[in-house]
């Protein structure tokens, strides 16, 4: 009883502490905020000047390739495909666009998922 008690506490450190460190890699969003110089609604509009007639789905700070920046998918009427705009954080400058169809719009959302889940 005593081997197996033992066990189970060692293993539960062992688990607590993999989560902690996988915790302390990734930057808190204050974190992140406090070093962004280019505000989400600066970011937002230079994103939508990309793609005027569409509507920001969701946003995002993240640090993404040793870059802070500030990702939009960006919906459009009349298609289903979604634009991914990526602004740079410090400069404002777009860094990135992608148009993502939703299947893989779909698989990038459940690797994500997959990946906070670690």
């Amino acid at each position: 009883m005593s081997r197996l008690f033992t066990t189970a506490i060692a293993s539960t450190f062992v688990f607590a502490f993999g989560a902690s460190a996988a915790i302390a890699h990734e930057p808190s969003q204050a974190k992140l905020l406090s070093q962004a110089t280019v505000s989400e609604a600066t970011a937002q509009a230079t994103a939508l000047a990309k793609v005027p007639s569409g509507k920001i789905a969701s946003s995002e700070l993240e640090r993404e390739h040793h870059r802070l920046i500030w990702s939009f998918d960006i919906l459009t009427p009349g298609t289903k495909d979604t634009t991914e705009i990526q602004v740079d954080a410090k400069s404002g400058k777009i860094v990135s666009t992608q148009i993502e169809a939703p299947g893989k719009e779909a698989a990038e959302a459940a690797a994500e998922a997959k990946e906070k889940g670690k």
